[in-house]
């Protein structure tokens, strides 16, 4: 199989895409036994190079982000699948193999988490999506950038399936092994697109801080991110909305099932907008009709009875105080020479990042640009705007392209505004 020939020939012409859709070394069995892992562990130890690394989740279907499935791959020793639920976590020999060395992963701040759960941490860190984005390419996942760099099509169709499943189906696995099968020529590829780009030790520093970053902190309100709840006006509502998170989530939980499965926001929003009474109004609601939330009727009525008895001064606030600065449709209103000084930011930055073939939000965060905009140093000078940025998390590639820039952003002011004509 000629996995490195490129996508694009002599002519500019898009050549015709090979279907790839088993594994060249077959489907691998999966791994199910702590004796199976060591021995994995030693025929990748026996290969030579980085590791392309994978994992497979259950996110729309489990409450946990657990890895159900771990996909390894190595020059000389082939893919090998690891079931880490079977084993118990039990994953140590694969730890002392893998950690010392380079991981090549497809977005890998989606799958690091759950591998750092199985005391899996690589040491060097290639992330194939984050350097696509870095070359300027539009479309970076796995199977657009397998296409175009290396000509190949990849089978695709079971990312959002029940991986907590077992057994596993075969066309399941044989999709898991082929995320694997290219990322190390995918990696060659884009590394040599950054070489001619002059991006390489940009990619490094986005690669390493990838690596490195630790874990987000907790939201302090999550339930405000019930979808719908745009549509409730009172703080009563917002305490059912609240009161009915609450209880969902110590089900979901307890039960390891992904919260819409136990009740979906819509039902919770309905719930909140009608404030039913009593199980009669309350099973009457769309959703709360079916057997399963007839049977958890009471957990619902407690919940919104509950939110219905709270005292005023413990109902939440319907427009609650952010942690920044407010959305940016109401500068201009607000303050004036903020807007000006985004409005010169976004102009300078989106015509910089056009230049350098990168989206403007890997050239700079959006959200440092518009802290940055709103509260800008005290004094506004290139040594200022640095320190702000680096203090921001900016990476020193980014402090080098944009400092200045934004420097300039900063001191711009608000068109003045012409008076209206004296009558006479």
């Amino acid at each position: 199989m000629d996995v490195g020939r490129t996508a694009v020939n002599d002519s500019g012409e898009q050549p015709e895409l090979t279907l790839l859709t088993t594994p060249s070394g077959g489907v691998p069995l999966v791994i199910d036994t702590v004796d199976g892992v060591r021995r994995a562990a030693a025929m990748l130890a026996a290969g030579t190079g980085p590791f392309a690394v994978d994992t497979e989740r259950a996110s729309g279907y489990r409450y946990s982000q657990r890895a159900y499935l771990v996909q390894i791959r190595r020059e000389g020793a082939g893919t090998v699948l690891i079931d880490p639920v079977a084993v118990n976590g039990r994953v140590e020999a694969l730890a002392e193999v893998l950690n010392p060395a380079e991981w090549v992963l497809h977005a890998a701040s989606q799958d690091l988490p759950c591998l750092h759960e199985l005391g899996l941490r690589p040491e060097v860190l290639f992330d194939t999506e984050l350097a696509g984005r870095l070359v300027g390419f539009e479309r970076v996942a796995l199977g657009a950038l397998v296409e175009r760099q290396l000509g190949f099509r990849l089978e695709k169709g079971h990312g959002a399936a029940d991986w907590s499943r077992r057994p596993l189906p075969a066309d399941w696995l044989a999709y898991a092994a082929l995320d694997v099968e290219l990322l190390l020529e995918l990696r060659a590829s884009l590394e040599a697109e950054l070489i001619v780009q002059d991006k390489l030790a940009w990619a490094l520093e986005e690669f390493e801080a990838v690596r490195t970053a630790p874990p987000p902190a907790p939201r302090a309100e999550p339930w405000r991110r019930t979808s719908g709840i745009h549509r409730l006006r009172s703080p009563r509502q917002y305490a059912a909305v609240r009161s009915l998170w609450q209880a969902r989530n110590t089900i979901a939980q307890q039960r390891d099932i992904a919260p819409g499965r136990v009740l979906p926001d819509s039902a919770i929003v309905e719930a909140a907008l009608h404030d039913p009474t009593g199980h009669a109004e309350l099973l009457s609601l769309p959703v709360f009709r079916g057997r399963a939330q007839r049977r958890m009727a009471d957990v619902w009525s407690g919940a919104l009875r509950e939110a219905r008895e709270l005292p005023k001064s413990d109902l939440p606030d319907p427009s609650p105080q952010h942690d920044g600065p407010p959305p940016p449709n109401r500068w201009a209103e607000r303050d004036p020479a903020a807007a000006a000084r985004l409005s010169a930011a976004r102009g300078a930055l989106t015509a910089l990042a056009e230049r350098l073939r990168l989206p403007v939000e890997n050239l700079a965060q959006p959200d440092l640009v518009r802290r940055l905009c709103w509260q800008p140093p005290a004094e506004i000078d290139a040594a200022s705007v640095r320190a702000a940025l680096a203090a921001g998390g900016a990476r020193n590639w980014q402090i080098e392209q944009v400092a200045e820039l934004l420097t300039t952003a900063l001191k711009a002011q608000p068109k003045a505004t012409e008076k209206p004509a004296e009558k006479d």
